[in-house]
């Protein structure tokens, strides 16, 4: 078996990793040559702010008192610039926003898993493109930039890394240092004639990044005052800049500025996913070249900001975050920068048709050059007769789309010469992404080949060694030689087909896989017979009304990942399994608490994403629930038959009921001590590092009798969760847990009514003896469901009180106990924890519904693998890489929940086998007993 293991563990990477060549490579492509407008360009220099974390409702929107939250800006864009929204894409964090920015390009999936630091791939920018940049701003993204540029014509000033403090007193002196550095740069050029000539050149690009109220923001919310104090120290500062560039080139009208954030915030502090709040970026550009404010009557946008903001009578120009680089590049006459998808927005440009009409000729060439450069990439590398072009844009096409424009702007025909530039750039896009996922359906496939051949091996595995469903017949050792050379040959085809095509290394992996599976699969043939035989002995109705059940089973699984409230449909579903099977007539009591508890449990998939609001008196009621249920179970054991107790047991279901007054405690006090501004008591602190600690060993002091063990392993883990919840969320480890000890009796009187055995004693049964079992017995139709209960449970675990797979879903108030200073892994594996508590409950459960069913754990585990991957097979065919950013990130994140399941399943089997069985013996004092 290790070696069925080892070849399952291989085959599930190469399916987690496949994803990542197939749908997110990079789609950048080098070796196009610039492009410039030919006309002389409106403004000799640029003055970029880029105020990170600025929403735009934020900036736009007025005070109670009907003021300008910022009143110079909001003067600018009433009185002599234009201004819009930037739509950004997610990922919304900093990096990815200032390269769609800077170099117009929205940075592929692949930069994700390189962190936002360095930058992975190369490309080009309008800072490189200029002839002087001067920025100021923070260590995080300056360098990126500078990193990137030809020659030394990029300049940053950064302030140091630590002073990007979540806990500092106010981060609006991050902007304080760029201003004051800003004003004694150019001060200091007065009496630096190299500087001074510098400066007054042409092509130059001054940038200031702001960073403070994107701190503010996540240490306050943006709502805080802080934050729009923020606001109001930004605006006075960009006005100072302003003035003071003005003056120091005398006025003369050469001058653009553009003032645009990176990213927005949720109201909750975070950003990285693709709410409204987070895409939605402010753009005001004012100056050289620049339109003036355009009045209109009426204009019509889906949203309704213009109202809450009174700015209806100003003509409001959307972009999207990448034409701001091209805006740029055409205000100063630089190139535009070589892998830009922007479109240039020509209502900002206050210049002549002619010159408009250029640039937007420019624009399209520019972006044809990428569409050229990624087609001729492709044909080299695929034989001749298998390469399908892209219809719209054959070489004929462009050369046609090009003379047309030409003749059209020698005619003067300016409007028609831009709206066939237009034409041709969103061909031009839509051609490179056709060339970017030109391999896509071949390799999907080859993986869906895989993907199938290795579950139905496994169901073979599972039919041959676990049930009596076939005879066991020897196989022919000509006929499996015979198999083995011809799928050798059939690989070796596949492989000289991949070599001419000089395919790289991974294309070899994910083609030559499905071949050993599927020869596994087929030398398993006589299974395969013997099984057909048995089923046409079946009624067919039976067999297609079992099909269907298991199928619906799994759709609500998959459902489930995408709306949390199909889990409600389906534990209701389970609330009313006693009575479709008849069971509640054996077990009444038992069958009204299931069907209770399955009601309670429907709820909290109904509930709010957790941590959008704190409510930390339930988190306290739900300790003092949780120690009262404790001195229950600690009366009952005491009035117990002496038989099965010692009082070394008595003391550690003591120390743990002490452990979870204390986590309650701890809790209600530094929660009330940070609200006054008091930081994180240490002794608290202390407290809660030592629980963290002390859970994870006092269950292996209690006895292993089943129940004992269960409830200690419950209270251990409750004491942690306090501490780590914030809300509603408290209550949910108590609910699932109680159905776990419910479901452990529920499958003793399934197993009763299916006649497959006898009733253990539970309350007798002990973990330590069980795994000695050596009459284990075959696998019952019965047995499918009870592996699709424990996959079912083990989903409601993880979404039962939020999506973990989305990015902004986490809120860091559920760390405070353990520490308040920012560190991304200390906060991560918290978090972690806090989604692994509930699995680790639902594992034990299944582990004693295992034993008590006298079944191997190899064979319920199996079942499982199945499931699972069936459930992989249908995200992996639903991983998007366009759309909204959200879908894309929780489209990943569903494939990889999925295929890391199944690893971590064996993983948590694992822990659950080690919190039941394993027991630490303490030193005692040998008693002799007469």
């Amino acid at each position: 078996i290790p070696v069925f293991i080892l070849a399952g563990l291989l085959v599930h990477c190469v399916f987690l990793v496949s994803i990542f060549d197939i749908y997110f490579s990079s789609p950048l492509v080098h070796g196009m040559t610039p492009q410039q407008t030919p006309l002389p360009p409106p403004a000799k220099r640029l003055v970029l702010f880029v105020a990170d974390g600025l929403r735009a409702d934020s900036l736009y929107e007025l005070n109670s008192n009907n003021t300008p939250q910022a009143p110079y800006l909001r003067g600018i864009l009433e009185n002599n610039g234009s201004w819009g929204i930037s739509h950004t894409r997610v990922p919304t964090e900093s990096r990815p926003g200032h390269v769609a920015l800077i170099a117009g390009f929205y940075e592929d999936v692949s930069a994700v898993a390189k962190g936002w630091k360095e930058n992975p791939v190369e490309f080009d920018s309008v800072f490189n493109e200029s002839k002087y940049t001067w920025s100021w701003g923070s260590p995080d993204i300056l360098p990126m930039f500078a990193k990137g540029a030809t020659g030394d014509h990029v300049y940053t000033f950064c302030y140091a890394a630590e002073s990007e403090d979540f806990g500092a007193q106010d981060a609006a002196k991050l902007d304080m240092w760029v201003f004051d550095h800003v004003k004694s740069f150019f001060n200091s050029s007065r009496s630096n004639q190299t500087l001074f000539s510098a400066l007054n050149e042409e092509k130059v690009v001054l940038f200031l990044h702001l960073l403070g109220i994107d701190t503010n923001g996540h240490a306050h919310r943006p709502n805080s005052r802080e934050y729009k104090e923020n606001i109001k120290k930004v605006d006075e500062g960009v006005k100072e800049i302003a003035s003071m560039i003005d003056n120091f080139y005398g006025n003369d009208g050469k001058t653009a500025f553009i003032l645009t954030s990176d990213h927005g915030m949720t109201d909750w502090g975070s950003h990285g996913a693709g709410h409204p709040s987070e895409t939605l970026t402010p753009l005001i550009v004012w100056g050289a070249g620049v339109n003036y404010p355009q009045k209109v009557t009426s204009q019509f946008f889906e949203d309704n900001f213009l109202k809450e903001w009174k700015l209806e009578n100003l003509k409001r120009l959307d972009v999207n975050q990448a034409d701001i680089a091209p805006l740029m590049a055409s205000l100063i006459g630089v190139p535009f920068p070589l892998n830009s998808v922007g479109m240039l927005p020509l209502e900002y440009l206050n210049n002549s048709a002619h010159f408009k009409a250029e640039s937007m000729f420019t624009n399209a060439v520019q972006i044809l050059e990428q569409f050229k450069v990624k087609m001729s990439q492709k044909k080299e590398t695929t034989l001749s007769f298998l390469f399908t072009p892209f219809k719209p844009l054959s070489d004929s096409e462009q050369i046609n789309f090009l003379k047309k424009t030409r003749l059209y702007i020698q005619q003067q025909k300016y409007d028609e010469a831009v709206s066939l530039c237009k034409t041709l750039i969103n061909l031009a896009l839509e051609g490179l992404s056709y060339y970017h996922t030109y391999d896509r359906l071949f390799l999907g496939l080859s993986i869906a080949l895989g993907f199938v051949g290795w579950t139905t091996y496994v169901i073979l595995v599972i039919i041959k060694t676990h049930t009596n469903l076939t005879k066991t017949v020897q196989t022919n050792n000509k006929e499996s030689t015979v198999l083995f050379y011809s799928f050798a040959f059939v690989g070796m085809i596949i492989a000289f087909f991949l070599l001419i095509q000089t395919c790289p290394w991974t294309y070899y992996i994910y083609c030559l896989l499905p071949v050993p599976v599927w020869c596994a699969v087929v030398r398993e043939l006589p299974v395969i017979q013997d099984l057909a035989t048995n089923l046409m002995s079946l009624h067919i109705s039976q067999s297609v009304g079992f099909l269907l059940v298991c199928t619906l089973g799994i759709e609500i699984l998959v459902f489930s990942f995408f709306y949390r409230s199909t889990l409600t449909i389906g534990l209701l579903v389970f609330a009313g399994w006693p009575v479709i099977t008849q069971l509640w007539v054996q077990a009444k009591t038992t069958a009204l608490i299931w069907t209770l508890l399955c009601v309670l449990l429907a709820i909290f998939p109904l509930m709010p994403v957790v941590g959008r609001e704190p409510n930390i008196p339930l988190v306290i009621a739900t300790g003092l629930l949780t120690f009262l249920i404790s001195c229950f179970s600690l009366a009952s054991l005491c009035k117990s038959e002496n038989k099965y107790r010692n009082n070394e047991d008595l003391k550690v279901r003591f120390y743990q009921m002490l452990s979870i007054a204390l986590s309650t405690y701890v809790v209600s006090s530094t929660h009330d001590s940070l609200k006054n501004k008091q930081g994180l008591p240490v002794l608290n602190q202390i407290i809660s590092w030592m629980t963290l600690v002390s859970s994870s060993v006092l269950p292996l002091l209690s006895p292993t009798f089943l129940f004992q063990r269960l409830f200690s392993i419950l209270l251990s883990l409750m004491s942690t969760y306090l501490l780590l919840s914030t809300g509603y969320e408290a209550l949910f480890p108590l609910v699932l847990s109680g159905l776990m000890f419910v479901w452990i009796n529920m499958e003793q009187e399934a197993l009763q009514h299916y006649g497959l055995s006898f009733k253990p004693k539970l309350a007798v049964f002990n973990f330590a003896y069980a795994t000695d079992i050596t009459q284990f017995r075959q696998l019952h139709l019965d047995d499918i469901r009870r592996s699709f209960f424990f996959v079912f449970f083990i989903v409601t675990a993880f979404f039962g009180t939020g999506n973990i797979a989305s990015v902004n879903s986490f809120d860091p108030a559920s760390v405070y106990c353990f520490l308040t200073v920012f560190s991304p892994f200390m906060m991560g594996g918290l978090l972690v924890l806090k989604v692994v508590i509930p699995f680790v409950l639902v594992s034990c459960a299944f582990e004693a519904v295992q034993v008590t069913t006298q079944l191997s754990s190899k064979s319920l585990f199996l079942i499982v693998l199945v499931i699972s991957d069936v459930m992989a097979l249908h995200f992996f065919f639903l991983v998007k890489d366009y759309g909204s950013w959200l879908d894309i990130g929780t489209s990943i994140s569903h494939y990889v929940l999925v295929m890391s399941l199944t690893i971590f399943m064996m993983l948590m089997n694992g822990l659950a086998q080690l919190l039941t069985t394993k027991r630490l013996e303490l030193p005692r004092r040998t008693k002799h007993h007469s």
